[in-house]
């Protein structure tokens, strides 16, 4: 080896050790990163609880004709208003009229009947006075009479209901509601065990829905009254979205809870009650119901600031300066975008509020 290849070599090892000195500078500890947080108050929260409704009148009336015969006039269509008293539909039934017919006959039958007495003992009395004929013949005439006088009370009480089943084949609603569909039309026979339309109750509506056991418990464990109708009292308003999404203008109340609990779906049915003078709401709606609930003194974090691990939430908490994951119970605001912390963390903690995608536990940060 000659003394330029002894340089060379010597210069080579020099350069490689000033780059592996440079490299093993870089090697520094990274700065915390800086992350914003908020520090946690308390304030007034109102959260609502939802239930899909099913809307029904307050009087969901089945009209039946009182008797056979066949249709001869439809004086409503489906949809109409109507009082109570009026007439929806016309039956005619023949068996009625030749029913009105002959007790009408039966009643000039018994008239006569009754004349005929009371001649006969008109005639016989002044004869039995003077002893022409005797007492027994007279008063066999006077029972006459009272059977014949009998005999038309009779014939008038059949000729009175004679004419009320002729009344019957004007069908007439009995409350003031809103006809539903019409399942007989004109020329149809029909008879009591048919449901000729439906007429619903408009001026307030029932809204039912059902909730576990759980959480009915919940629902009247924190209300004033010691008995269940007490605590029924004392349950907010509530409200009802309709269908398309809007929220119906009357607040509504409710009203009962079933005494039983449903074993197969493990369930109990409330019923609520709005007003509906407008005739908005129809039998048969759909929607949800809203129970509101107001919480003093609550926890409340944005939605952003948590993730899940195992169906469980879990949020970055603040000490010193490192993060710890910390497992909190929580209930979504109406707004989507907010929890209530029930339980996990307390006023005056410091939680990491974004960002917290490049989080893990343990590890420092800048707490901005």
């Amino acid at each position: 080896m000659n003394l330029k290849q002894i340089v060379f070599g010597a210069v080579a090892l020099m350069v490689i050790a000033s780059s592996c000195g440079k490299k093993g500078g870089t090697d520094a500890p990274v700065a915390p990163q800086e992350y914003p947080t908020q520090v946690l108050s308390a304030q007034n929260v109102q959260l609502e609880t939802v239930y899909p409704v099913t809307v029904k009148g307050q009087d969901d009336t089945e009209i039946r004709p009182r008797i056979d015969g066949f249709i001869d006039a439809v004086y409503v269509d489906e949809g109409s208003v109507v009082r109570k008293g009026q007439t929806l539909f016309k039956v005619n039934s023949p068996s009625a009229e030749q029913a009105l017919r002959t007790a009408e006959a039966a009643v000039e039958s018994a008239k006569a009947q009754v004349a005929t007495a009371e001649l006969n003992v008109a005639r016989f009395e002044p004869l039995a006075s003077q002893g022409i004929v005797s007492d027994v013949q007279l008063k066999t005439y006077k029972n006459a009479q009272s059977s014949a006088e009998a005999s038309l009370a009779q014939a008038k009480a059949q000729l009175a209901n004679a004419r009320a089943q002729i009344g019957w084949t004007n069908v007439s609603s009995p409350v003031d509601g809103v006809v539903g569909s019409i399942a007989y039309r004109l020329g149809s026979l029909v008879n009591n065990g048919n449901v000729l339309t439906t007429v619903s109750s408009s001026k307030n509506v029932f809204a039912y829905f059902s909730i576990n056991e759980k959480e009915l418990i919940k629902l009247l464990a924190d209300l004033p009254g010691k008995s269940q109708a007490e605590k029924i009292n004392n349950l907010p308003e509530v409200s009802l979205r309709m269908a398309d999404g809007k929220i119906y203008d009357e607040k509504g109340k409710i009203r009962t809870i079933t005494g039983l609990v449903n074993t197969t779906t493990g369930t109990v049915t409330l019923r609520a009650e709005f007003p509906n003078a407008h005739g908005l709401l129809r039998s048969g709606f759909s929607g949800n119901i809203i129970i509101p609930n107001h919480i003093d003194n609550a926890i409340v974090i944005p939605q952003k600031a948590t993730f899940t691990q195992q169906d469980k939430y879990l949020i970055y908490k603040v000490q010193g300066d490192s993060v710890v994951s910390t497992q909190i119970t929580v209930v979504p605001t109406p707004d989507g975008k907010n929890y209530v912390v029930t339980d996990g963390l307390s006023t005056g903690d410091r939680i990491v509020s974004d960002g917290i995608v490049t989080l893990s536990n343990g590890k420092k940060i800048v707490a901005k």
